[in-house]
């Protein structure tokens, strides 16, 4: 008896840890269904909801704690990357001596020591290298990524999945993602709402500025940088390979820029803009971070436990935006799904085009294009090979259509097929000639 005592004390005691979780789904709240059942089977459910998170980095960390200690017990967790010592300001998980070590498996053995109860499965690899099983055995995926070409390959994946005839087939997406004080967290029921691909255009690569303007006319000072990363290396060092980790290599790229911006008076050029500019960093912002992974996780809990209306209904908001440069501010609405869209639609995307292009040039632009964004396309219409990237043999065989104008190899409103080697699907086009 005394033994029997002892443990369920220690079973009372343990579970007073999560009292917060436990009033929340124990009892209806002013914005529940009112067909829910708070109790016990909501608190199981919660527990045995098998979730996957990929990116284990500054909002990666922040989505596994949240998630941790909002009542999920089996979490997975991909990461390809291993920790910088850059990483330590704001990846709260990672400690220097964890410097070099796979983010993944450091993230997941400190989230398991602090929160008792959690198991947490780390895989260090690319999300690539799994197939349609692996993502088959979850309730929903939560990304944390900081790749536009990673987000379309895990939403065109689970696009996919999608089988009418089998419920447990969708699988939801929770995406978050940040860029200095700004950022946004949305939920993608595959097929059913807009879809990140849906959303591509709200991602519009960033224009290159052109080498004229660096070599000639320079107006910004982060054209002067890039004169001296360019144009000065190549002609002053290019018997030295660039390391933009190496402090003298920066200083050298900061010095230089610093002298052409003073020759066209341009001021603003500091050694960690150079950084930046090199380094293609984008600032990332611990509390930007936090707040986009809190309402990420939150998206999460709602969905796992039906306890109140979450983001991505059908014909209701899916996407929130934050922004904090100037004071706090949030806007949700609702993202439409295009039918035209490659990954969720069933039509063909119009794709305005110049008739008088080379083929070569609109292989070019659709890196550019914000409604494509494919770097290395393979092009074929329903009777021909336009072009093919490999094998050898294909690509030298199509090689000879390059020169060629859009115009001799399509017709207006012709359709054509795109694959690119960064994801599984073919995107689908009509190619519409500027009148």
């Amino acid at each position: 008896m005394a033994a029997d005592s002892a443990l369920t004390n220690g079973a009372d005691s343990q579970r007073l840890r999560w009292k917060y979780l436990d009033r929340i789904l124990s009892r209806p709240g002013p914005f529940t269904d009112p067909d829910w059942e708070p109790g016990e089977a909501v608190i199981e459910g919660l527990s045995r909801a098998k979730i996957l998170v990929i990116g284990a980095g500054g909002l990666g960390c922040e989505i596994l704690k949240n998630l941790a200690l909002s009542g999920f017990k089996d979490i997975h967790v991909i990461d390809m990357d291993t920790i910088d010592v850059s990483n330590l300001n704001r990846q709260f998980l990672f400690r220097h001596a964890d410097v070099g070590k796979y983010k993944a498996d450091v993230a997941a053995r400190f989230v398991e020591k602090r929160v008792k109860g959690v198991k947490i499965t780390p895989y260090c690899g690319k999300i690539q290298d799994k197939d349609e099983d692996y993502y088959m055995q979850f309730a929903m995926v939560v990304c944390g990524l900081d790749s536009i070409e990673a987000r379309r390959w895990i939403n065109a994946t689970l696009v996919g999945l999608f089988n009418e005839e089998d419920p447990d087939s969708l699988k939801p997406l929770i995406d978050g993602g940040t860029e200095g004080f700004k950022g946004q967290a949305r939920v993608v029921f595959p097929t059913m709402t807009s879809c990140i691909e849906c959303q591509l255009d709200m991602h519009a690569p960033r224009a290159a500025v052109p080498l004229c303007t660096l070599a000639t006319i320079p107006r910004q000072p982060q054209h002067c940088i890039e004169w001296a990363h360019i144009i000065a290396w190549e002609e002053e060092r290019k018997d030295i390979t660039l390391d933009t980790d190496d402090p003298e290599h920066i200083t050298w790229l900061f010095q230089k820029a610093l002298k052409r911006a003073q020759e066209f008076n341009i001021s603003g050029v500091t050694y960690s803009m150079t950084q930046g500019v090199v380094k293609n960093i984008i600032p990332a912002i611990a509390s930007t971070n936090a707040i986009v992974a809190a309402s990420c996780c939150n998206e999460a809990f709602k969905l796992a436990t039906n306890s109140n209306p979450f983001l991505g209904i059908p014909e209701t908001d899916n996407y929130m935006m934050y922004t904090g440069d100037e004071s706090i501010y949030t806007y949700t609405f609702q993202h439409i799904k295009k039918p035209d869209c490659p990954v969720c639609g069933n039509l063909a995307k119009n794709l305005e085009v110049d008739s008088k292009s080379t083929l070569q040039e609109f292989i070019d632009s659709l890196a550019e294009r914000p409604e494509a964004q494919l770097k290395k396309p393979t092009i074929r219409t329903e009777a021909k090979s336009l072009y093919y990237q490999s094998p050898p043999a294909l690509e030298e065989q199509t090689r000879p259509n390059l020169s060629k104008k859009l115009s001799e190899l399509v017709s207006d409103g012709e359709e054509v097929a795109i694959q690119d080697p960064a994801f599984q699907i073919a995107f689908k086009f009509k190619l519409v000639f500027k009148k």
